[in-house]
């Protein structure tokens, strides 16, 4: 079974929310279940966002002097509470989705009022998991103490935002990164340790999500400078991972992208496919959208497409329809070279 629809993990780098929305629906014309508005703006870095939120709070102070620079995941800054601060009685500061998707939002219906976008396509919403702030910007001995407020204050943010917004017009997705950089421990030590806390932590955000508003997991393993920090060897840990919260979550994941190297064609690596056992009905996206594609052996997708159906046809729920994505967000590809992949996922799926 070809892949019969595109999806877009968040980021799109492009000038502004319009313009994203506009080039997605004129470029794939079919195949479009969920728009983002691209992450454009202050969110154009993923979590750098959030370091600029928690700068602003009184009761964090960096941990040793060091020069923040957006997008430099190498030199990542630390912050601790300030001296006398109890973590039990941290005030977060307003951590700024709900107010910049509100506004994207107002764009998004125009756009679908006036038919750019197609009627029953819904408007993508992407929030980091809670980890991947405390994780990446609060030093180690105190990210526990404070990833429980944290995570209700991130839950705050997508209840404002879910309050305003007809749950039938929107979709939410959780960025999972960190969490795979710390099963793989190419962070920190982790491993297979912290696997059942990482799950809660996933099933706990699939729930705060309405039941009737789709939910989807993009599994993740970076983007910085098109390099994952780690080569995956194959989807055992994302199957597993999804398998796990599905198990877990009281409710459907309805959604989830998977990550698959630009160049993966090895049937080892799609093989871990045949023991998915998510939900019938959540939807599956690979990566088969290359950042680079001139870069790509020939006839790989093509390749890539038998296994993903020889894989998914052996696996209990059987064949099942399925998308494609790129690896990450197309937030660091250059804006010269947006339309040229939108374009290629228009392609893909025409190709069967």
């Amino acid at each position: 079974m070809p892949p019969t629809h595109a999806h877009f993990n968040g980021s799109v780098n492009l000038a502004d929310t319009e313009s994203v929305m506009r080039e997605i629906a004129a470029r794939i014309p079919s195949g479009l279940r969920r728009v983002p508005d691209g992450e454009t703006g202050d969110r154009c870095n993923w979590i750098f966002f959030q370091m600029q939120k928690f700068l602003q709070s009184p009761s964090l102070v960096p941990a040793r002097p060091l020069e923040v620079v957006a997008g430099d995941y190498e030199q990542v800054p630390q912050l601790r509470l300030a001296d006398g601060v109890d973590p039990a009685e941290m005030k977060w500061p307003d951590l700024g989705y709900a107010d910049a998707y509100l506004e994207s939002y107002a764009t998004f219906a125009g756009l679908r009022d006036t038919g750019v976008v197609p009627a029953g396509v819904r408007f993508q919403v992407q929030y980091p998991t809670p980890l991947a702030s405390i994780g990446a910007y609060i030093v180690p001995e105190q990210q526990q103490a404070l990833l429980g407020s944290y995570e209700q204050a991130m839950f705050a943010d997508l209840d404002r935002l879910l309050a305003a917004i007809p749950h039938e017009d929107v979709a939410v997705q959780w960025d999972v990164a960190v969490e795979f950089g710390v099963l793989e421990e190419a962070f920190a030590p982790g491993g297979a340790q912290a696997f059942d806390a990482i799950v809660a932590g996933l099933a706990r955000a699939v729930d705060q999500v309405p039941a009737d508003v789709p939910v989807g997991l993009h599994l993740c393993y970076g983007d910085y400078g098109h390099q994952h920090f780690k080569q995956p060897e194959s989807l055992a840990l994302q199957v597993r991972v999804l398998n796990a919260v599905t198990a877990t979550a009281k409710r459907t994941v309805s959604f989830v992208s998977f990550t698959v190297p630009q160049d993966q064609r090895e049937e080892s690596y799609f093989a871990p496919l045949t023991g998915l056992t998510a939900n019938p009905d959540t939807e599956i996206n690979f990566a088969l959208v290359p950042y680079h594609p001139a870069d790509q052996a020939p006839g790989t997708t093509s390749e890539q497409v038998r296994l993903i159906d020889g894989a998914l046809a052996a696996s209990p729920a059987g064949g099942r329809a399925w998308g494609i994505c790129t690896e990450c967000g197309m937030g660091r590809a250059g804006r010269e070279e947006i339309p040229g992949l939108l374009d290629l996922h228009r392609e893909i799926i025409a190709a069967g």
